[in-house]
């Protein structure tokens, strides 16, 4: 995929300028990448522990160390992703080639995870499992780090930047909220669950590449950069002392372990603990429906208070939805419900923040160095989150089977439900805690940033001059 294409190539380098404004089908392509995205991520999140443990037959301590490896590997994976997207500049530009050819596999590889074949043996699924997962991860790296690379490349506004990182949040709550409505009603049904979600998984795959095409024809690089191949040596110059991506890299992987060790057992939480699974669509519609609401502010409060603080505000109100969740009685679900609503507001706000925080760290990077390396920069972030993704999904699969969780009893014990409760409560407040304060050293604000952006583009004039 790496061309030699000059820089001066008209079609290879961005703009010198990016306009104030997107335009609307930017914002609405960029939705759709993330939602493409997360038709093979968030399925994964959100039911292939479930798909393990009650299809497939693997141990919840299996399975929880299947995802533990396999998403350190994936980790690595968005390094090495990186680099290949900070090396490679084509006539479609630095980041757009991989969506082009890098969906059709990742949205593949989603039906091979979610098809293990039944005539193998315990051994030869948890092998099959290991494999399929592992190379989905790879895919999904190859995809999802030029895609979250782009939004540094598309515009230099802060607010801008948070536009699309809302967009992004909103195509997230679709797919999730779809995936509610389309897999979880398919959890009741554990005889014909297999052959439902081949078929799922399959018309994703077709759904999928449309929103993947959708990104592709409206997404445009126009930041210019002075370097269009990075070196390794420049990747890690750019990396060396910005202080804003290590803050934001530990807060976000404190966070992700919170974030996943609840979604990773919500199924259970609807399932088992309130007594029905049609309780898991409720769940997931009120706090990702929330997302909606949220991420449509996100610009407005960034304009008005900063990033920083909002992160931390929204953190908080995750932090005491959370503790509710834990607290609440299973003979109360209204009340969880509420809970998870609250939860709702706080997660999307962080999480939307998150994205456009990394943007900032980009322009940090290239204001001590002068080299623009978003692929690299982005991979570092991301590995932290995958990091945090495999550790809280590992915490989960270990905490069931710690609490004594059977599959396919019909109902668990009552100390198998309470213990799913604080798994999904105070875990997930406990580690964001932890991201908050880490978040309070975390040392750009919005005055700094505009200095930094105008500096760069002061430096960049004059070398033109």
């Amino acid at each position: 995929m790496t061309s030699t294409v000059a820089v001066s190539d008209p079609i290879t380098t961005p703009s010198t300028t990016a306009p104030t404004k997107l335009r609307f089908r930017t914002y609405l392509g960029y939705a759709a990448g993330d939602a493409g995205n997360n038709l093979a991520y968030s399925m994964t999140s959100m039911f292939l522990l479930l798909y393990y443990t009650d299809v497939v037959g693997i141990s919840a301590a299996a399975a929880g160390t299947l995802f533990l490896v396999v998403r350190v590997w994936d980790a690595f994976a968005d390094i090495w992703a990186g680099r290949q997207v900070d090396k490679t500049m084509t006539r479609w530009g630095k980041f757009r080639p991989f969506f082009l050819f890098g969906s059709l596999p990742l949205l593949l590889l989603s039906v091979a995870t979610f098809t293990v074949p039944g005539g193998l043996g315990g051994t030869g699924k948890l092998i099959y499992a290991y494999a399929t997962y592992a190379l989905l991860g790879l895919a999904y790296s190859l995809v999802n780090i030029p895609y979250g690379s782009l939004a540094s490349a598309m515009t230099q506004e802060p607010v801008e930047r948070a536009r699309l990182a809302s967009f992004r949040s909103m195509g997230t709550a679709a797919t999730i909220i779809a995936l509610a409505f389309i897999v979880a009603p398919q959890i009741k049904n554990s005889d014909n669950l297999q052959q439902s979600l081949t078929l799922t998984t399959l018309l994703f795959v077709v759904i999928g590449f449309g929103l993947y095409m959708l990104l592709f024809s409206t997404s445009k690089e126009r930041v210019a950069r002075d370097v269009a191949h990075v070196t390794l040596k420049q990747s890690l110059g750019t990396l060396k002392g910005n202080r804003p991506l290590l803050m934001l890299c530990l807060s976000a992987l404190s966070f992700l372990v919170g974030m996943f060790t609840l979604q990773t057992v919500q199924a259970y939480y609807a399932r088992d603990v309130l007594g029905d699974a049609n309780y898991f669509i409720i769940l997931t519609v009120v706090s990702t429906g929330v997302m909606f609401v949220v991420a449509g502010f996100i610009p407005r409060i960034v304009r008005a208070v900063g990033k920083k603080p909002a992160y931390i505000s929204a953190s908080i109100i995750a932090i005491v939805a959370a503790l509710g969740i834990a607290l609440t009685p299973s003979d109360h679900p209204g009340l969880a419900i509420a809970f998870f609503g609250l939860y709702g507001v706080g997660m999307a706000a962080v999480n939307t923040l998150m994205w456009a925080l990394e943007a900032d760290t980009v322009e940090y990077g290239e204001w001590r160095t002068g080299v623009r390396t978003e692929g690299t920069t982005y991979a570092v972030f991301s590995f932290t989150r995958k990091v945090g993704q495999a550790v809280g999904g590992a915490a989960a699969a270990y905490g069931l089977g710690f609490v004594g969780y059977i599959a396919q009893q019909e109902v668990q014990s009552q100390a198998t439900q309470d213990g799913i409760r604080f798994i999904a409560g105070f875990v997930p407040a406990a580690f964001i805690l932890v991201g908050v304060l880490i978040m309070v050293f975390y040392p750009l604000t919005e005055t700094r940033f505009k200095s930094m952006v105008a500096e760069v583009a002061a430096r960049r004039a004059a070398r033109e001059d």
